[in-house]
């Protein structure tokens, strides 16, 4: 350090001017922070209350939010005009994209040959590829080959074998939804997941039930979707039912104990609780299900009397896996098949018949309040396989 460095040095620290800099400064530095903490103290204190009373509404929102009741209305329940295609034709179209799957590639494989082995393989590899589930392909080429191996077959021979053996399969599943007398009202819940046709099915639902003579009210339980409340409302209006409502993201376990309270209160025979879909693998919204369950057995321990799973066509070999979970739950009691007519897969309602031989009351095959209609097992086998009544 050279002579200048040094007076400059010495002299910062030991000269007449000691206000720039002295050595204590940096250790006075926290005490002076000290000494005046009031102002950021301040407005850190006066900030924080101001933030929690922009969000105080939490307690309101724990308060129960305001029932809704739409009463019934009179309306008139016949149907608007003469249906153009009868339910047959709807069937067959619907399930147009998985016959012609089918049909197609049995026509590939049997064009006047001989049945064989190869033949028999190549045929099983296109049941299961429509979903119709191993149990099912099996039997069909079992009988095929007790009875036509080493034989020729024509495609319409296998096919009047496949129409029989699925409606031997589907016949003892096809059962109609029976509202017994001894309960009422009789307690209808319906779950499934996303997007599966929950909310239109409980519509059409309401509607055959008006139509026999009975007073239904509608729950609408998914309370995640301010657009299901709304669209359960237009169909309670068409179907001249009541409509028990609170606003989005109200327990939906409390609506139904509100909706059955009412429903017994203006002497419904029927309540049909709608749910919010929901995913087979979310253990919470699983759990909320269950809770829904326990608390409609709080208002009568019978109920509820009919648990129905709507099952989406399109979602193929997963609707397997959310019968299963859905049954553990909710304790599933039948089935509806919505939406036929948008996939190539209907065949896995055999493979779900198979499997857990639940009643199918319903199937679905179009948008339309006519679109829902009981489940016949020889009409659905005989579509399915390409051939008329």
């Amino acid at each position: 350090m050279s002579e200048g460095e040094k007076r400059g040095l010495f002299g910062r620290l030991f000269g007449a001017k000691p206000a720039p800099a002295t050595p204590a400064e940096p250790t006075e530095l926290p005490a002076a922070v000290e000494a005046t903490p009031e102002a950021p103290i301040a407005d850190v204190v006066v900030d924080v209350p101001t933030e929690v009373v922009e969000t105080t509404p939490e307690p309101a929102e724990s308060t129960p939010a305001p029932l809704e009741i739409v009463e019934a209305v009179p309306v008139d329940l016949a149907p608007a005009a003469p249906a153009k295609q009868g339910w047959w034709q709807k069937l067959k179209s619907g399930l147009g994209r998985t016959s012609t799957a089918l049909t197609s590639g049995i026509g590939a494989i049997f064009t006047k040959r001989r049945l064989d082995d190869e033949t028999l393989e190549e045929l099983e590899d296109i049941l299961i590829q429509a979903d119709l589930g191993l149990a099912t392909a099996m039997r069909i080429t079992e009988t095929l080959r007790k009875d036509r191996f080493d034989k020729e077959i024509s495609d319409v021979e296998v096919r009047a074998v496949l129409a029989s053996e699925i409606e031997k399969a589907l016949a003892p599943v096809a059962k109609p939804l029976e509202i017994e007398g001894t309960s009422k009202p009789h307690v209808v819940l319906v779950v499934g997941v996303n997007g599966s046709g929950k909310t239109t099915t409980i519509g059409k639902l309401s509607m055959k039930l008006a139509r026999e003579g009975r007073r239904v009210t509608l729950a609408a339980g998914d309370t995640f979707r301010a657009a299901a409340i709304e669209q359960l409302k237009i169909w309670g209006a068409r179907t001249g039912a009541t409509v028990i409502a609170r606003e989005p993201g109200a327990d939906a376990a409390g609506l139904a104990f509100d909706a059955l309270v009412a429903a017994k209160e203006n002497g419904s025979d029927v309540v049909v609780i709608d749910t919010a879909g929901r995913l087979q693998n979310r253990a919470e919204l699983m759990a909320e299900l269950e809770k829904i369950v326990r608390v409609i057995k709080k208002h009568d321990a019978t109920a509820p009397h009919d648990v129905i799973l709507t099952l989406d066509a399109t979602t193929g070999q997963n609707a397997v896996n959310q019968v299963e979970i859905f049954g553990k739950v909710a304790g599933v009691t039948g089935l509806v098949m919505t939406k036929l007519d948008g996939t190539a897969r209907g065949g896995i309602l055999v493979a779900v018949a198979e499997k857990f031989g639940l009643p199918v009351h319903f199937i679905g095959v179009g948008e339309g309040v006519e679109d829902l209609e009981p489940f016949d097992a020889a009409d659905f086998a005989r579509a399915i396989a390409g051939l008329e009544r």
